[in-house]
């Protein structure tokens, strides 16, 4: 993807302005906020789009694997990555369906519940999640334009507003194995 040249003024300062100059000042600051985190996910996701294309994933495939190898036995319930993913379940069943569909996860009976199907990721699957993982850590998650002191601050302040909007409660010191 060609880098666009930067623009001579910051248009998300200049909206902020424009907020305060048509008396929207309460406002300003709120709109400001949201506009930089959509701004800062469109960047993050392109580089993110960038380093998943070579394995033939979205985010939402690569997450499920992702979450599927970090278990135990490469296995959950459908409704646990559903509550862990935070998506509407269709958007689950339709990233759990495409990776069935390219033999990278199945699905299976629950044992104990006959309305409920457990996902695993097959042999295939987290091959593909290892090599994915590499390459996200190398090409964007080891730097994403902060260093480790502003990278902490700014996922704490995310995570207290994630927290009082009820994404979790406070952990406990050791979390559930999955």
């Amino acid at each position: 993807m060609a880098r666009q040249r930067p623009l001579p003024i910051d248009p998300l300062a200049e909206a902020k302005r424009q907020w305060v100059t048509h008396g929207w000042t309460d406002a300003a600051a709120g709109m400001s906020v949201v506009t930089s985190v959509i701004r800062a996910q469109q960047i993050l996701m392109a580089r993110i789009d960038a380093a998943l294309k070579p394995f033939g994933l979205s985010f939402a495939r690569y997450e499920m694997l992702r979450l599927l190898a970090f278990t135990r036995e490469g296995r959950m319930p459908m409704a646990s990555a559903i509550a862990r993913l935070q998506v509407h379940p269709t958007s689950v069943t339709n990233t759990v369906d495409r990776l069935v569909r390219a033999g990278l996860a199945a699905r299976e009976p629950h044992p104990a519940d006959r309305r409920a199907a457990m996902l695993v990721i097959t042999d295939a699957g987290r091959d593909l999640v290892e090599r994915a993982t590499g390459a996200l850590n190398s090409e964007v998650f080891e730097d994403v334009g902060l260093d480790d002191g502003d990278a902490e601050a700014l996922a704490s302040i995310i995570a207290r507003m994630r927290k009082d909007a009820g994404d979790f409660t406070d952990p406990r010191p050791v979390p559930d194995p999955l």
